[in-house]
């Protein structure tokens, strides 16, 4: 007997919708089958206004998009039915992320926008949506991210080992996975994951994502550089921590790069691609206790250069992808997702207070009916 939900998933990267199809019978977690939907890329270019707070964005601009990209998550819901030939009246629930276009947690009145209508969602495909997941959070004093964590717990922990899941999207996070039972996991965003190098090499040579980590792995990180940016206060912050485009994005880099105008666009993709690694290998060494071996996910799994390098750092411990736990590194989140609303669906909770500094567990999302 199957028990399908959908999860979607359109991360800080912007590069794409993520539509998962999962079944979760039998208290298994069984990825089914999955759909890449494109983005517009005027669209895209919206969001990234919307996100970096240009001076030309409105709130016609900020409502349109919300509705255009309510329709696109619909859309990739119908593809993946009409793909794997599933019916919508089979699909208990769709669990969308939405489209992260500010994530405040740190001011006077924290706040995180997600955009991309569940009522469209709803509506178009004929399923029952849970999407908003992480403002209930945040209304218990959370930081409403990472909410992945969760999921890690339940599909990674294992009673033999400490584990680590690393997911590498346009920002990093690390979930702690301790094999006592009674020893609670912890997770927190660790810095830039592909996010400084996708916008440097776009800007540069108008290609979306550094493929292999080629073009870092051609030069020479410069060391100066390195050490500039990892001065950045978030990298030695304590968690409970989460961070996002608001903080790291060209602007912020061109900042530091002022200092450094001789430098060469490949140089500064190498040092770029380094500074992932380090403030990776940084919060492994200062914030999580010891590990044996750690899972990657995301996208930033399939940079060969930036997984050597963090071979090479953290040389200690077993380093491999999800795909050896039966999960493909590029579908973890929208699988997560699927499983955060099947825990709202069931009414359980679906955060982790120790990895959000949330006041406690709760119910997350809110859910719109077929």
């Amino acid at each position: 007997m199957s028990e399908l939900y959908i999860g979607l998933m359109s991360g800080t990267s912007m590069d794409g919708i993520d539509a998962a199809l999962v079944n979760f019978a039998n208290n298994n977690i069984q990825l089914v089958y999955q759909h890449s939907h494109p983005l517009p890329e005027n669209l895209r270019e919206t969001l990234l206004k919307l996100s970096l707070d240009s001076p030309d964005i409105s709130l016609d601009m900020l409502g349109e998009a919300d509705a255009e990209l309510g329709n696109l998550f619909a859309d990739a819901v119908i593809k993946l039915l009409d793909k794997s030939n599933t019916q919508a009246s089979d699909i208990k629930a769709i669990g969308s992320h939405g489209q992260t276009i500010r994530h405040k947690p740190d001011g006077k009145f924290p706040f995180s926008l997600q955009i991309g209508d569940a009522n469209r969602i709803t509506f178009k495909t004929g399923i029952t949506t849970v999407a908003d997941f992480r403002r209930k959070d945040m209304a218990a004093g959370g930081q409403g991210a990472p909410l992945a964590p969760a999921f890690h717990n339940a599909f990674f922990r294992s009673k033999k080992e400490n584990r680590a899941v690393l997911n590498i999207g346009g920002i990093s996070n690390i979930t702690y996975l301790p094999k006592e039972s009674n020893t609670s996991c912890f997770g927190f965003d660790t810095g830039p994951g592909n996010m400084l190098m996708d916008a440097w090499i776009t800007q540069h040579k108008q290609h979306p994502y550094d493929k292999d980590g080629e073009w870092a792995g051609s030069a020479k990180a410069n060391t100066d550089l390195v050490n500039k940016l990892m001065n950045d206060p978030f990298i030695h912050q304590q968690p409970p921590k989460s961070t996002g485009r608001e903080h790291y994005n060209i602007a912020w880099l061109n900042t530091q790069l002022k200092d450094f105008p001789t430098l060469t666009p490949d140089v500064i993709q190498a040092s770029l691609c380094d500074f992932t690694a380090r403030s990776i290998t940084y919060a492994v060494e200062h914030f999580l206790p010891d590990i044996t071996s750690m899972i990657i996910c995301g996208g930033g799994a399939h940079n060969k250069y930036l997984i050597k390098q963090l071979n090479t750092s953290l040389s200690k411990i077993n380093i491999n992808p999800s795909d050896q736990h039966n999960l493909p590194a590029d579908w973890v989140e929208a699988v997560a997702f699927a499983w955060l609303a099947k825990q709202t669906i069931e009414g359980k909770t679906g955060n982790l207070p120790e990895v959000t500094g949330a006041k406690q567990s709760t119910i997350l999302g809110a859910i719109y009916p077929a």
